[in-house]
């Protein structure tokens, strides 16, 4: 399969209205691909939290609108990314869209572990209850979002839940650059699984972001890696490596804490 990570700037200086139209030419440059991945909260900025409120929108809004169109139009699983999500019965979430070839949204997901401790994210937005995967005709992926990468029991769960293709989308600063390469790499040798880790460029809010967008193989090899600027980083890979690892090295195999112990152990 071929997959495609926009690796998209975001600037304080460009409006919203601009941006959606850009992040949309550039999925639609994408045809040929099998799965196209956007960042975290690119069209408000994942710490431009003075926006979020005035900019949230609902699951049909403009921005899931035109993603749907685009999906559709190229014939590609898309993910694109999260938005600052209005839910007319409680507050706002950070909630990621995957649609279908057909342009239908077929799962969202609303990020569980959310960044800042006591500001930010933390306090301006719900946190997500539900571990979310999204099925596919080439994998079954696994749903997770930018400051989720840190917690490796939501890794499992997904493990746990069939996903074999782990999608991150984030805003990750540059000045935790490493520990984003390091927990991608990390999570994809765990869970026996492919990682597609999407970051954003640029600097929004005064925060400069890490780029560095990245797909890692089960056993914890870069296929590929972008720079720190805005890119396409695009790559084939085959799927099936994942059931290939796992037999060849069959260490989820021994697993015992956090799951009922096999019979014969008992």
């Amino acid at each position: 399969m071929r997959a495609s990570l926009i690796q998209l700037s975001v600037s304080d200086a460009e409006p919203v209205a601009e941006r959606r139209a850009r992040a949309d030419a550039l999925v639609r440059a994408q045809r040929g691909a099998d799965l196209v991945v956007l960042p975290e909260l690119w069209a408000l900025g994942g710490f431009a939290y003075d926006a979020w409120s005035a900019g949230a929108e609902p699951l049909d809004g403009p921005t899931a609108e035109l993603m749907a169109r685009a999906a559709k139009d190229i014939g590609a699983w898309l993910h694109a990314g999260s938005i600052v999500e209005r839910d007319p019965d409680g507050p706002v979430y950070n909630t990621s869209l995957v649609f279908s070839p057909g342009g239908d949204l077929v799962q969202t997901y609303r990020k569980i572990h959310r960044f800042g401790f006591d500001s930010g994210e933390a306090v301006a937005m719900g946190a997500g209850q539900e571990i979310v995967t999204a099925g596919t005709e080439f994998a079954t992926l696994g749903l997770a979002t930018c400051y989720d990468l840190r917690f490796p029991e939501l890794f499992r769960a997904l493990l746990d839940a069939g996903a074999e293709l782990m999608v991150v989308p984030a805003a990750w600063p540059a000045r935790r650059r490493e520990h984003w390469s390091l927990l991608a790499r990390a999570r994809a040798v765990e869970e026996q699984a492919f990682v597609l880790a999407c970051n954003t460029a640029g600097t929004h809010a005064g925060v400069e972001q890490a780029g560095y967008s990245v797909v890692v193989d089960p056993w914890g090899t870069v296929l590929a890696e972008a720079g720190p600027d805005e890119e396409v980083l695009t790559v084939e890979f085959d799927p099936a490596e994942v059931a290939r690892a796992r037999a060849e090295f069959p260490v989820l195999r021994d697993r015992l804490l956090g799951i009922p112990a096999p019979a014969q152990r008992r």
